[in-house]
């Protein structure tokens, strides 16, 4: 499988929009995956939020993951710095642009921070190259990160006021929450990186930044990539990263609403669905049923959000490396 090519015919548009549908493409084939336990699912919505309101999300962050992508086409020809990108403010307004766009609330918060730095990246390295090659892309993840401000942290800061996701909780350093954090990001000049490192140790959403996407690239990507490969089927491929994931890293959301210990037992359940065959053995299927009813509680308390969320990043990957369903 060769990465994307703007030499060919098939993507002769520019480098955004290539780099655009991609990344939509990944967060559509994420949510369609079923049954993908304790999320929604095209066989399995929540009470307040369907599959329908994560379809329309998609659709709105198309114009900024283009945005996104532009960005890094303005930093390979020297029109910008990196430091000049604004990813938090790329993140505030296609956050906006969702909540606008459905009703269903908070749908892709944890995506757009991790796919938003993606487009960037991938704009820059396509620019580079003309071909996608994953290790610069990773390289070029690293630095788009480590170059952000703090002026794209309080942005961030005003995307978590604006949609109020559950689980947060209180920070002893720099909390969401607390209306003195952006005056003291902005007085001490700390970048969005640097709060990342803060609540990397409880948010892997904040891990996956600073330690440039590890559960993305090292874990998620090289099993979806063989399981592509051996069963044709991207629904199989992507519920069984979905498990993968889970099952080696406990959720950080369930973690925050249900406590470490439950997140652990939801993780040793994903990992005996994956032993039992998963979607490819009848006992598997059993169990991923009985899984997803079990984790679809009205609270939300259980439901592995993070581990969506990556899945649709290791989406993100293959499919800007040449994958097509």
């Amino acid at each position: 499988m060769t990465g994307l090519n703007l030499m060919t015919s098939e993507t002769s548009s520019d480098v955004p929009d290539q780099v655009s549908k991609c990344l939509q493409l990944a967060i559509l084939l994420e949510v369609s995956a079923y049954p993908k336990p304790g999320n929604v699912h095209r066989t399995a919505d929540f009470q307040e939020t369907r599959y329908e309101h994560f379809l329309a999300s998609a659709v709105a962050l198309g114009p900024h993951f283009r945005h996104a992508a532009e960005s890094g086409v303005k930093v390979f020809d020297k029109e910008i710095t990196l430091s000049q990108i604004g990813i938090g403010k790329i993140v505030k307004d296609g956050v906006a642009d969702v909540i606008a766009w459905q009703h269903g609330g908070n749908t892709s918060l944890g995506s757009v921070i991790l796919l938003i730095p993606m487009a960037t990246a991938a704009g820059l390295t396509l620019s580079e190259n003309s071909v996608f090659f994953i290790n610069k892309f990773r390289t070029n993840l690293k630095s788009v990160i480590k170059s952000t401000t703090a002026e794209d942290a309080v942005n961030i800061y005003d995307v978590i006021d604006m949609v109020k996701p559950g689980g947060l909780g209180k920070s002893p350093q720099l909390d969401v929450t607390d209306v003195k954090s952006k005056q003291k990001i902005l007085e001490e000049a700390i970048s969005l990186f640097e709060v990342f490192k803060i609540s990397s140790s409880w948010d892997s959403i904040s891990a996956e930044w600073v330690n440039n996407y590890h559960i993305t690239f090292d874990i998620a990507y090289p099993f979806l990539m063989r399981l592509l490969k051996e069963t044709e089927d991207v629904n199989m491929a992507t519920v069984h990263t979905y498990l993968r994931i889970l099952s080696e890293v406990p959720d950080t959301l369930i973690s925050r609403k249900a406590g470490a210990s439950r997140a652990k037992r939801v993780s040793a359940q994903a990992k005996q669905i994956l032993e039992a065959g998963g979607l490819a053995t009848q006992k598997g299927r059993t169990s991923l049923l009985r899984l997803d009813r079990k984790l679809h509680d009205p609270n939300h308390k259980l439901n592995p959000g993070t581990t969506a969320d990556i899945t649709s990043a290791a989406l993100a990957v293959a499919i800007l490396n040449g994958y097509r369903p």
